[in-house]
């Protein structure tokens, strides 16, 4: 995910001149192309995260659209009150890009491990959440962030990702992206980020059982066109690799607060807090939270 990333913001740079990339020490192998075709527009904040998010919001308010490039908490946990105050309080066109979202660094241990993110992240008003699932929805937020500038949280996996679409597919905030569906399934599993990868081996197994859909875009302004989606699914099963205090399924059923009579169709599946502090592969950090089998 994170080479589409950089790859498609760097031939966007070259139309769209207000795009600049700050980075926080880090990205060597991957930032070099978008920093030797445009040095003034390529920042290297040095390992200060908070000093870099009050970067971005200086030059987002002089009129660029900001990417603070960073691996997983470095550029949310560390500098949540630049994010809150200097960023989104402000309304300015930063977007947060976390590379190795999930437990994609869980061999690095639990300071590289994104399993609340979205529970802080969501909670800022204005930010728009962007969570692909494959590069192909890495291209599809990344075209929709540029063409609409504002707060915003991309977060990314690592690198070699199964590609699960065949072209970048048309998505919108808070819209249920249709991956694979069945006239005869009778179950919908719905998906944000990496869990779109677990979503398609369920599918896999039971070809004929489940529809497969994904959100790439969501956040708190999105919740109350939530139940006319819902309304359309009898059964549906929330996976996400995110913590559930403050996940995706949380901001889901938060969205029926005045309709709690859809409650009953979800089941929800997320990682176990026992993951906490733990360190392993992602493949086996994900077991050992039971979120795959």
């Amino acid at each position: 995910m994170r080479n589409r990333f950089i790859n498609d913001l760097t031939s966007a740079a070259k139309i769209n001149t207000n795009i600049a990339l700050v980075v926080g020490d880090l990205g060597y192998g991957v930032v070099e192309e978008f920093a030797d075709l445009y040095p003034d527009r390529f920042f290297n904040a040095g390992v200060a995260e908070q000093n870099m998010m009050g970067l971005c919001a200086g030059l987002a308010s002089e009129g660029l659209h900001v990417f603070a490039y960073s691996i997983a908490n470095f550029p949310l946990f560390r500098c949540a009150e630049q994010i809150r105050n200097d960023v989104d309080y402000h309304n300015l066109p930063v977007t947060i890009v976390s590379v190795g979202g999930g437990l994609a660094y869980g061999n690095l241990g639990y300071s590289h491990h994104a399993i609340q993110d979205y529970a802080l992240i969501r909670s800022f008003p204005n930010m728009l959440i962007a969570s692909p699932g494959d590069p192909m929805e890495v291209s599809s937020c990344l075209d929709f962030l540029i063409k609409n500038p504002q707060p915003s949280y991309l977060r990314l996996g690592k690198s070699g990702e199964d590609c699960f679409h065949d072209a970048p597919p048309k998505i919108n905030p808070g819209i249920w992206l249709k991956v694979k569906t069945n006239k005869n399934a009778n179950k919908t599993i719905l998906t944000t980020g990496a869990a779109m990868a677990i979503g398609m081996k369920r599918l896999s197994k039971n070809k004929d059982k489940f529809n497969l859909y994904t959100m790439p875009l969501w956040g708190m302004k999105y919740k109350n066109i939530q139940s006319k989606q819902i309304i359309k699914h009898n059964e549906i099963n929330i996976i996400e690799d995110h913590l559930q205090d403050g996940g995706f399924g949380s901001w889901m059923t938060e969205s029926l607060y005045n309709e709690k009579d859809l409650f009953g169709r979800f089941t929800f599946e997320y990682l176990s807090d026992d993951v906490c502090g733990a360190v392993g592969s992602q493949e086996a950090l994900n077991k050992f939270g039971g979120l795959v089998p």
